[in-house]
């Protein structure tokens, strides 16, 4: 096939150098706008511009001093990789939340830094990195490019962005969450009591069913550490966790992953080890996790019958929206020996629904209120897993 138009190329290269967007066209071979061989600009971020960018959530590890250009051409995203995009039209997500959680509205032609990665959510997207620059969506307000696949009926299409390339250092290579993380745990930390809340889908009130066991560890008189461990880089979930009690909060981002669909075993049994190992070392009385989606979705469970999730967590609270989906989640928990506690989420604000899940289940429903209990709680804690002494 013919090589792209150098006119045509400079021309737009010229215009991502003074921070404007080229208008859109195809390449000679039909394929997508930034066609040629990958090159740095090196000038293309400057000062100025940089300030006026939007860097959200998912980016609040990033060096901005590691910044040397951006990376345009033929490339081909990796999940991870920091890219700077226009803002198109918008959709589902009219706001990005900004690294301090604050959510910024967006507007038609807005510069942001987000993440490639892939998302599953049921109730909301599904999304794969692309295999090109070409322009894409905004599937998660925390900072996720992406290509929609599907959307929950109840969604709007996802706000349309436009990548400009791809932030880079000095010497071109491109920069990606995983060179900003926490680095590994400290090694021969004794690790506190951990519990795990693992739900049945979206919305089943795990995050709620999290913060309030929080509050009642911190109620209790304990220093709790927590974090979100597995999903889709937001902060909404954290922020709830810090506005708890909890001291550390960390999640998956800090280990170099903007969500943890397609990961793989190994990426996120090493994040969700190392995530452990930190709060540990920040010498807490208890640790809390949360495990995002449900049971089926395959990352959970995978996790759920790893070794490491088995080495690490004492107990685990089920959230469920109801009774039947708590009797067979229950029965597939037990058959991997997960240390179910207790059952809490959407079921546990209904009194019926309770005595139903309780019948089912033979495991005690605890409602927000209970997890806030002290008295409640040191009845919980007494019937996790003890460890073994080395």
């Amino acid at each position: 096939s013919p090589p792209p138009n150098p006119s045509s190329m400079e021309t737009s290269l010229e215009l991502l150098h003074r921070g404007e967007r080229p208008e859109p066209s195809e390449s000679p071979d039909g394929g997508p706008l930034y066609s040629a061989p990958p090159r740095l600009l090196d000038a293309a971020l400057p000062p100025h511009r940089l300030r006026r960018v939007k860097f959200a959530y998912t980016t609040r590890h990033v060096d901005h001093d590691a910044i040397g250009g951006l990376l345009t051409g033929q490339l081909r995203p990796r999940a991870g990789d920091l890219v700077l995009a226009r803002v198109d039209e918008l959709g589902q997500h009219k706001r990005i939340e900004l690294g301090d959680g604050r959510r910024s509205f967006l507007f038609p032609g807005d510069e942001i830094v987000v993440c490639y990665g892939n998302r599953y959510a049921p109730d909301q997207f599904e999304a794969e990195v692309p295999h090109d620059l070409s322009p894409c969506h905004l599937v998660a307000a925390g900072g996720v490019a992406a290509r929609e696949l599907s959307r929950h009926v109840s969604m709007s299409p996802a706000t349309s962005i436009t990548p400009l390339g791809l932030l880079a250092d000095r010497d071109g290579v491109p920069l990606n969450l995983e060179q900003f993380t926490l680095g590994p745990a400290p090694l021969d930390v004794e690790h506190p009591p951990t519990l795990a809340v693992v739900g049945s889908a979206m919305n089943a009130g795990k995050t709620t069913t999290a913060a309030n066991l929080v509050r009642g560890l911190v109620l209790s008189g304990r220093r709790v550490g927590a974090a979100k461990v597995t999903g889709t880089g937001a902060g909404g979930d954290l922020w709830f966790l810090v506005d708890a009690g909890a001291r550390p909060v960390l999640d998956f981002t800090a280990m170099g992953l903007p969500s943890t669909y397609l990961a793989g075993p190994e990426a996120i049994e090493r994040a969700f080890e190392e995530l452990v190992g930190h709060l540990a070392a920040a010498d807490v009385d208890a640790i809390v996790l949360e495990v995002a989606d449900g049971v089926c979705h395959a990352e959970t469970a995978a996790l759920l019958e790893s070794i490491v999730f088995d080495q690490l967590v004492d107990g685990a609270l089920f959230a469920s929206t109801d009774a039947l989906s708590a009797a067979g989640a229950v029965e597939y928990l037990r058959e991997r020996d997960v240390p179910l506690l207790a059952i809490s989420g959407v079921v546990s604000a209904s009194p019926l629904a309770a005595r139903e899940a309780e019948k089912v289940t033979g495991l005690p429903v605890i409602d927000v209120a209970g997890l806030r209990d002290p008295d409640r709680l040191e009845a919980l804690m007494a019937g996790r897993r003890q460890r073994v002494a080395a």
